[in-house]
């Protein structure tokens, strides 16, 4: 007979009402037969009938149905035995031969089935040595793969009592648990977390904050529903964008901080009221460490407060490598809510502010209190144009150090800004990209700077200069020339104005006054044609209350305001004024004029000349000169009696004058024709 190449094995899932189940593999007798549940030998409550030899058809039936949800397995388990013995010299049936051989091709596949169920190197696969370790090297450890394929041994979890596991392959490591090594760090996933960006983390993290001092975050987006509280010298690490905490509402505090040698590290913290907020409560908030950290999307980045207690400060903490970005009003804030001390030598370094075409209300960095060196080394603020500074240091404030920072906005935004009561802040190397001023100083100079501020270094607004020492002193100057004369307005700008009237005649109108105090400008012709620059006001009279003409080539007048009126301080040669006199019979010079025509053409004339002590005259030159041909006398006098060498002088004729001088206690001739 033949064997037919079948396997030797079936199994059926059992449902609790079937008891009959076919056998589609031959056998030859029903001690060949083995009958599992699951795993267990069934050895009895059942019948086997239809056995066929060599050839399927047999039924195994049981009294009872087995029980539903179990796996029925039936295979055919030969003895490995020779089933016959051929004498020397007798008959060879074949009868007894073919028995014979179907047993041995039963065995062979009965062996090939249980070869299916083995780990098998595949087909085709490089040899590698798959030979068990010797009993005593395997005991108590688990088999795996090496680099190479080849078997290899691992520890076992849990270890067994008294059995360490794991062995550093540095030189002088000992050994020791498996679940003492996996301990060392926790995973937020250890504790539930899921990092879906919908379900609340929060439990998770707390749970994981309690249980464990070193506490990773695998990449994720968690969502915290309320502040989460490291311990002291818990450490919160992740591994940087991927790893975000984010708020569950606009209001929450993600992290505080309010004990000591804190590390968060490799974290990004979004869309909260505060990102990190750091205060001592039950202990000083001292020695924390932030480092590789964004916080996006807050109103307030960083916020580091005194709090209540001098006994639990908030004192040397360190920020490394954090990024804040679109801040609401503030991106890192050092303040005082309460009785503590102010937050005192906190260090940061490579912090950048990134407003990121967000609108930001407040300041880049505001150190609202914060005294004795709160340091700021290789920082960057770059904020919307309606913030309100690059970085503010308040009026409780003590020696601030800015060392290396850059500022910079799009608007005229201040670089940094000193409240009034500052006192000592050191700014080095200032890069100051924002159009408004470097240093707007109202702490009436209690500050330090060194090559500070770009383009325009130690560019100062409301300052007080007590001492000054100028090795170079330079002016802005901007040169005018209107292709055809006309008006120009001086927009303050610059402090020397040089305006060319070769094109034609040119006015030159400064702002008004008001808008103008304590300004000084220089105004000078360079041209030699004869149209002249005159020096107007907007919306004024002009300096010394009227326009003034520059006529001549490098003529120049220098002016400044008082927010009133616009004042002549200073001008080459300018032209000899004078006053026309007619139809009055007395006349008193004002001596605001050198020449003083007078006409008796009507009548005569005196000219009154005032006290010689009156502060408009001491020091004074006037010219009286009679300018009509009539016999009518100009008589020139002092008021009260007297006049110039103790006596009035008399022009009797056209053309005669007289120039007088006072020197504070009489008036002298000091020229007279005829």
């Amino acid at each position: 007979m033949a064997v037919p190449d079948q396997p030797a094995r079936v199994q059926y899932a059992t449902d609790g009402r079937q008891t009959a189940f076919p056998i589609p593999f031959a056998l030859a007798e029903e001690g060949e037969l083995e009958v599992r549940l699951d795993t267990g030998v069934v050895p009895a409550g059942f019948t086997l009938t239809g056995l066929a030899g060599p050839t399927p058809g047999a039924t195994l039936t049981f009294a009872e149905p087995p029980p539903a949800g179990r796996i029925l397995s039936l295979r055919r388990r030969l003895p490995l035995a020779r089933v016959s013995d051929f004498q020397q010299g007798s008959a060879l049936r074949a009868a007894t031969l073919n028995r014979e051989f179907d047993h041995q091709t039963g065995l062979t596949r009965q062996i090939a089935d249980q070869l299916t169920r083995m780990v098998q190197v595949a087909e085709g696969d490089a040899p590698v040595d798959l030979t068990l370790p010797v009993k005593a090297a395997r005991a108590n450890r688990v088999l795996g793969f090496d680099p190479s394929g080849a078997l290899a041994l691992y520890p076992t979890d849990p270890p067994p009592p008294g059995d360490p596991d794991f062995l550093h392959p540095a030189p002088g490591a000992r050994p020791r648990g498996r679940t003492a090594k996996l301990a060392d760090q926790a995973s937020v996933r250890d504790f539930g977390a899921i990092g879906d960006g919908v379900t609340d983390d929060t439990a998770a993290f707390q749970a994981a904050l309690a249980g464990a001092k070193a506490v990773t975050v695998p990449p994720g987006v968690y969502v915290v529903s309320s502040t989460l509280y490291p311990a002291e010298g818990a450490s919160l690490l992740g591994l940087g964008d991927t790893c975000q905490l984010v708020g569950a509402h606009p209001s929450v505090t993600l992290i505080g901080l309010t004990e000591g040698f804190c590390r968060l590290q490799g974290l990004t913290l979004r869309d909260a009221g505060i990102g990190l907020f750091l205060t001592g409560i039950a202990r000083p908030c001292v020695h924390n460490l932030i480092s590789d950290v964004e916080i996006r999307n807050c109103g307030v980045g960083i916020r580091l407060d005194g709090g209540a207690s001098t006994d639990r400060p908030c004192y040397w903490n360190n920020f490394h490598n954090v990024l804040v970005s679109r801040p609401g009003s503030h991106g890192v804030h050092l303040t005082l809510t309460g009785a503590g001390d102010t937050p005192n030598a906190n260090r940061f370094s490579k912090l950048r502010v990134y407003s990121h075409g967000a609108a930001t209300s407040g300041n880049g960095i505001w150190v609202e209190h914060g005294k004795y060196n709160n340091a700021f080394v290789d920082c960057e603020v770059n904020l919307d144009a309606d913030a309100s500074a690059c970085v503010r240091v308040g009026a409780n404030t003590d020696k601030t150090l800015i060392v290396n920072m850059l500022t910079e906005t799009l608007g005229g935004v201040p670089n940094i800004l000193l409240e009034a009561g500052s006192v000592e802040t050191a700014i080095i190397n200032l890069m100051s990209a924002s159009a408004g001023p470097a240093i707007w100083d109202l702490s009436g100079g209690a500050y330090t700077a060194v090559n500070a501020g770009f383009p325009t270094k130690n560019y100062l607004k409301s300052s007080r200069i007590t001492e000054l020492t100028v090795e170079t002193l330079r002016f802005d100057t901007e040169f005018v020339e209107p292709p055809s004369g006309g008006l120009v307005d001086l927009d303050r700008a610059s402090s020397v104005y040089l305006v060319s009237s070769f094109a034609g005649a040119v006015e030159a109108r400064l702002p008004a006054a008001g808008a103008a105090n304590g300004q000084q400008v220089t105004i000078k012709k360079t041209d030699p044609s004869a149209h002249p620059v005159t020096v107007t006001e907007a919306g004024g009279a002009g300096p010394d209350g009227r326009p003034l003409a520059l006529n001549d080539r490098y003529d120049w007048v220098t002016v400044v305001s008082n927010g009133a009126a616009w004042h002549v301080v200073g001008q080459t040669a300018p032209p000899a004024n004078a006053r026309f006199v007619d139809g009055v019979a007395t006349f008193t010079p004002d001596m605001t004029q050198r020449l003083y025509a007078v006409s008796a053409f009507a009548g005569a004339v005196t000219v009154d000349l005032p006290a010689p002590g009156d502060a408009h005259a001491i020091g004074r030159l006037a010219t009286v000169k009679k300018t009509d041909p009539s016999g009518n006398a100009v008589t020139v006098r002092q008021a009260g009696g007297g006049g110039p060498d103790n006596g009035p002088v008399t022009l009797a004729s056209r053309y005669a004058l007289v120039t007088v001088m006072s020197d504070g206690t009489a008036w002298h001739v000091v020229g007279r024709h005829p």
